[in-house]
């Protein structure tokens, strides 16, 4: 494989050629040097499956598990394996560079990319993070850790000031970082948008040199989030190599090579950062991928069977009253009935929203999943299987349906035709620059290029066409939404107008673009229609938008239907099942980049679709995906609920598999649960007010807050039940100069095989500050039989789990003093405990 000879390349770059290096080529990948064999190396999105190089048309991706779905895993060797799936796709799509895995704090349950972070633990976070760090990187693909720092919030991303003090900085939001420099070694970093304490992250030289690599001695590449450099000088000064995406914004030719003339900005600067540009190529280049090598999709059905285990690993049994669960697939009679009824059973609600979403390889629904499972366990019984019915229940979309499943083309392909033209509907002779396929009706075209167009032109048109056939004589709605124009219509005639009066809206993705057109149209059921949209980029819309790049638009489909005629016919399911299962929860259009939610509640009437269902029939058992927190009023009143997450490629396999005791499951959340919004240690300061966000709750986030003022959560961070029991012993506690070795002994009491997650929390006996109760410092998985017992031991460095930030010496204090390691399988189910003690106070650095 190519090496560069750093030393030598920057004697023989010319300056224009050491400007070029330190911006973006274009969306994904860096500038090549063709004259001293400096290639271009490629990234790509991102923490929860690698998406490639394109939106529109893509190469279709795995998807995993959400991040807090899968640090609800607490699996550090499972996750290594998902690193390594990453690395193996990310080779597939001819990617050097994943970016991810974003390690942000869960500050609060409101957060829009809460579901794409891991915890609201800073030391859960930073093991899971190190782990998939190391999957990555052990066969050469670099990771890029991301977003450094307190990226936790998306209102106002680009602007906001998040006022922190010193010690919640470095105790909470930087230690997830400062753990996986420590034990990952990540060859990249992403800035975050936002600013900390009046300085933009990404040219703060507090951050990405004092930090960074003084402190921490971390000596890979920091690059820019997207669009999220805000200054030529600073940002170089402070360290940030490489401004994302290309070409660049504030790096540009003329401006920065005078400003190196004029010596505003040293020689030596502008080398130390291509040094760093230069050492990323040089790391991404050990992943060995051949030079033009096309993107492919990974098949290997060993990757479902990880993705599959990953997903099963992360469910959450909330609760399991009368152990209604598991549920029996089979029925000696073939008469039993088990009500699936939600908006979520057949959707494939996969992943949130944003630079995470992808183009899944294929998504097994809930409904595909407890279907199978069924169907297989009665086959392998020998037994009649249970029925299945559905209802919808609920309306949960804010937008109309995807029409690319239901579409075809003129030539009976599934999906429809895309024709880009330079000049709009009805020019004479209109160009067409090419014609492609999708079985997508959710485009998005930010990198979208053509030779056929001028030179950074951004304005071309689209005509998306197809047929489908209705599935009832009935009423339906149609409609889109877009940045940009749009005008749809059906078998010739205009329909949807939202091109020549646009109302601005939030439907489209990052909150951009307008509001959804729709019209209601009568249908036959059996009849063909031809479907027809006919769509501008950005520059063909009035409406003023920061957004500058290419645009999209989305259209859909649905059935006309009001919400009482969703639960109405629910209700009247769930009186004649034996068991209902509900399947419900949010989706990306509710947890995505770039809006927060606006409250914990899940939409429309879903809660009282669940009151009334559970009125119906005793034996309920609720199955809720979302990436994060949610009210659950009913919580009484039903007596199973499961915590999905969004599952990734898997994810129905997965939930019928625990729904059915094939799988036992042995998730533990990764954030409390509050009763209500209000609980939570972020109300009184999430979002931006006036520019700034002050993290009044310091260090107490998350259980540490709960404990600390005695408010009972709904469900406590670590929470997870399972299928079987188990029995913890009284922790042996040995020290030496540099670590606390904790070793305990679990036994399976039950009858069924399991996990159990044991968590190691420290508390101090007495301290000179307020300090949390106590603070998980490690944790570990152990696989046991029935009546099996096993010893779990881990390895605590002394000096790390028993200090705090002192802000007077602006240094890390381990004070002197007995210390309780506190044994557990949640926050709050502290089974035993044991001593130790430091001899001397001791203040530290580093990592």
């Amino acid at each position: 494989m190519p090496h560069l000879d750093i030393d030598n390349l920057l004697q023989n770059l010319t300056l224009t050629e050491k400007i070029s290096l330190l911006a973006g080529l274009d969306s994904w990948s860096t500038v090549p040097i063709e004259r001293l064999g400096i290639p271009s190396v490629t990234v790509s999105d991102g923490p929860n499956g690698i998406r490639g190089t394109r939106f529109l048309d893509a190469v279709p991706s795995n998807c995993f598990p959400c991040g807090t779905g899968m640090a609800a895993t607490f699996n550090k060797d499972l996750l290594v394996k998902a690193g390594e799936l990453m690395a193996m796709e990310a080779k597939m799509k001819a990617c050097h560079c994943v970016l991810g895995p974003t390690c942000n704090i869960a500050r609060g349950p409101l957060g829009g990319r809460a579901f794409e972070s891991y915890s609201e633990d800073p030391y859960l976070s930073g093991h899971i993070a190190s782990a998939v760090v190391n999957g990555i990187q052990k066969h050469h693909v670099v990771a890029c850790l991301k977003h450094f720092v307190c990226n936790d919030q998306e209102d106002e991303r680009k602007g906001v000031d998040t006022i922190v003090t010193e010690r919640a900085l470095r105790e909470v939001y930087l230690k997830p970082f400062q753990i996986a420099v420590r034990d990952s070694a990540p060859k990249s970093i992403m800035t975050a948008y936002n600013r900390v304490n009046g300085v933009h992250a990404s040219q703060s030289k507090k951050l990405l040199q004092d930090v960074l690599r003084t402190e921490w001695n971390w000596s890979g590449m920091v690059m820019s989030d997207w669009f999220g450099v805000y200054s030529m000088k600073e940002s170089l000064d402070a360290g940030l190599s490489l401004e994302m995406p290309g070409p660049t914004r504030f790096r540009e030719l003329v401006q920065t090579s005078h400003a190196v003339v004029c010596n505003e900005i040293h020689m030596d600067t502008i080398d130390t950062n291509v040094r760093h540009v230069l050492q990323f190529i040089n790391d991404c280049l050990e992943a060995d991928i051949p030079v033009g090598q096309e993107e492919s999709e990974n098949t290997d059905p060993a990757a479902s069977e990880l993705l599959r285990k990953i997903a099963g690993e992360s469910i959450v049994l909330l609760k399991n009253d009368e152990n209604l669960l598991p549920l029996s697939a089979t029925s000696s009679e073939g008469n039993q009935i088990i009500a699936v009824i939600g908006p979520n059973v057949k959707a494939e609600r996969n992943s949130g929203g944003g630079s995470a979403s992808l183009r899944a390889r294929y998504t097994v629904t809930p409904w595909q999943g407890i279907t199978n499972k069924v169907q297989e366990n009665a086959a392998k019984n020998g037994q009649k299987s249970v029925v299945l019915e559905y209802a919808l229940g609920a309306f949960l979309d804010k937008t109309l349906s995807d029409m690319g499943s239901i579409m075809y083309t003129e030539k009976d392909q599934k999906g429809m035709c895309a024709r880009f033209y330079a000049d709009a509907p009805g020019t004479p002779n209109r160009r067409l620059i090419e014609e492609i396929h999708t079985d997508s009706s959710r485009i998005f075209l930010s990198d979208y290029k053509s030779d056929q167009l001028p030179a950074g032109s951004q304005l071309f048109y689209v005509d998306f066409e197809g047929y489908f056939v209705a599935e009832e004589t009935s009423q339906y709605w149609l409609g889109c939404s877009c940045l940009g124009t749009a005008q749809m219509f059906l078998d010739g005639e205009l329909v949807v107008d939202n091109k020549t009066s646009q109302v601005a809206g939030d439907a489209f993705f990052l909150g951009m673009g307008t509001r959804e057109e729709r019209t209601c149209v009568n249908l036959k059921k059996g009849s063909r229609y031809h479907l027809k949209v006919e769509f501008g980029t950005r520059p063909t819309s009035k409406l003023v938008n920061e957004y500058q790049e290419v645009g999209g638009v989305f259209f859909g489909m649905d059935p006309v239907a009001t919400d009482q005629q969703a639960l109405d016919q629910a209700v009247e399911l769930a009186k004649r099942a034996d068991k209902v299962v509900l399947v419900t929860g949010l989706s990306k259009e509710y947890e995505s980049e770039g809006f927060d939610r606006p409250h914990m509640d899940v939409p429309g009437w879903t809660d009282q679709m669940i009151a009334e269902v559970a009125k119906a029939n005793p034996n309920v058992v609720v199955v809720n995906q979302s990436g994060s927190p949610v009210t659950m009023p009913w919580i009484d009143d039903v007596k199973g609920v499961v915590q999905a997450w969004y599952g990734g490629n898997e994810l129905g396999n997965a939930i019928a598999d625990v729904l059915f005791g094939d799988v036992n499951p042995s998730g533990k959340l990764s954030m409390t649960f509050p009763k209500r919004l209000e609980d939570n240690p972020s109300y009184l300061n999430f979002g931006s007010t006036h520019g700034r966000v002050l993290y009044g709750e310091d260090v107490f986030v998350g259980y540490k807050y709960y404990e600390k003022i005695d408010i009972k959560p709904l469900f406590a961070f670590g929470h997870g039940l399972s299928y079987t029991t188990f029995d913890v012993g009284v922790p042996d506690i040995s020290t030496d100069d540099d670590f606390v070795y904790v070793s305990v002994e679990v036994t399976n009491t039950g009858e069924k095989a399991g996990h159990e997650v044991i968590q190691f929390y420290v508390e101090p006996e007495s301290s000179k500050i307020v300090r949390p109760t106590k603070e998980l410092r490690d944790f570990a998985k152990v696989h046991l039989i029935p009546h099996q017992s096993k010893l779990v031991t881990v390895k605590l460095p002394k000096l790390d789990v028993t200090s705090y930030w002192d802000s007077y010496k602006n240094r890390w204090f381990s004070e002197k003093g007995a210390y309780k390691v506190l044994v557990g399988t949640s926050s709050d189910k502290i089974l035993s405990n044991g001593e130790f003690e430091t001899g001397d106070d001791h203040w530290l650095s580093g990592v």
